[in-house]
């Protein structure tokens, strides 16, 4: 019998658009004839199934149920495409946790600590990694223009700690923008990180591993229109993203190996997307980990996969597959 599988999406951030977005492309991806896929909508207004004739049906969050034709339907596993709360920060985790459903991404602690930039950041450069210094603040604290351009420098980035897809983050190249940046990264959280500037070539790493099975994918070189990796440049083709990167297969292996060791770090499942900046110096900088990445068609992860020679499809039922075993299903 083919297992149920809700692909959820939604959630109650600016990021809502993408995981929406992400929903159709993983639900083209997923083998639809090893598994019956629905998508979920979580959002704080309820939550939802959308039925295949395309009307919404209400979840039973006791169990995560539903209602189709009158009969009462379980699912056997979630697959989270939730960027940002509750799907990527951990809550949606502990829920499925309690009920006892399998799902695709990390863990909840593994999940609240990689969304938390500041905290990640730091707990990875206890173990060697190298990352940008940077300055918390939480709502209510300030800090000068003088204290942070002595530490930072300039130019610095101004980005909500909890959040993606760029919303609400500056680069700020003058002393005087950065109130105002600060601001603008509060509107979209309760946390806001400064972060100093580095200089050099964007990449990115996919990977994902499973019992008996690592898999680390081509890098994907970021090469900006804008100003830095914003959300046009990620979603409205402001940017050229070349994968494989254009860089040596030495340097290639250097940030493959980098990405699989934070992986191991962490305790990570399930796929995820770490962010690179390689100095001139051909060290490379973590920039963040991406627990929950884009999964839309033309985002980095199916980029990767094409580039290896992989199918998406069978990506996706390794992950599937992984953690149904892990729970005897």
């Amino acid at each position: 019998m083919k297992k149920n599988i809700a692909i959820v999406a939604g959630g109650d951030s600016s990021e809502i658009v993408v995981s929406l977005k992400s929903a159709e492309g993983i639900y083209s991806f997923i083998d639809k004839d090893k598994y019956n896929l629905y998508i979920a909508i979580v959002k704080k207004e309820g939550w939802a199934v959308k039925l295949p004739g395309g009307e919404h049906t209400p979840i039973d969050k006791n169990d995560f149920s539903f209602r189709e034709n009158g009969e009462v339907k379980h699912f056997d596993f979630a697959y989270i495409t939730i960027h940002g709360t509750p799907g990527e920060d951990g809550r949606l985790q502990g829920y499925f946790d309690l009920i006892g459903m399998p799902y695709s991404s990390c863990s909840q602690l593994v999940s609240a600590l990689t969304f938390n930039k500041f905290v990640c950041n730091n707990y990875l450069r206890s173990f060697g990694i190298n990352v940008s210094d940077s300055i918390r603040l939480f709502k209510g604290q300030t800090v000068t223009e003088e204290e942070a351009v002595s530490r930072l420098g300039l130019p610095v980035f101004v980005k909500p700690n909890d959040g993606g897809s760029s919303f609400g983050v500056t680069k700020v190249k003058e002393a005087s923008q950065l109130q105002p940046a600060i601001a603008k990264a509060f509107a979209e959280g309760d946390e806001v990180m400064l972060e100093s500037f580095i200089s050099g070539t964007e990449v990115t790493c996919g990977c994902y591993k499973v019992e008996g099975k690592e898999v680390i994918l081509p890098l994907t070189e970021v090469v900006t229109k804008n100003e830095f990796f914003d959300f046009n440049a990620k979603y409205n083709g402001e940017s050229d993203e070349i994968t494989p990167a254009r860089i040596s297969p030495e340097l290639t292996e250097k940030v493959q190996r980098e990405a699989s060791k934070i992986y191991d770090i962490l305790g990570a499942k399930g796929l995820i997307r770490v962010d690179f900046i390689i100095e001139a110096n051909g060290i490379p900088k973590m920039l963040e980990v991406n627990t929950t990445p884009g999964m839309t068609a033309t985002s980095f992860i199916p980029q990767q996969v094409r580039a290896a020679g992989l199918d998406i499809k069978d990506v996706m039922t390794d992950i599937i597959e992984n953690e149904l075993q892990k729970v005897g299903k």
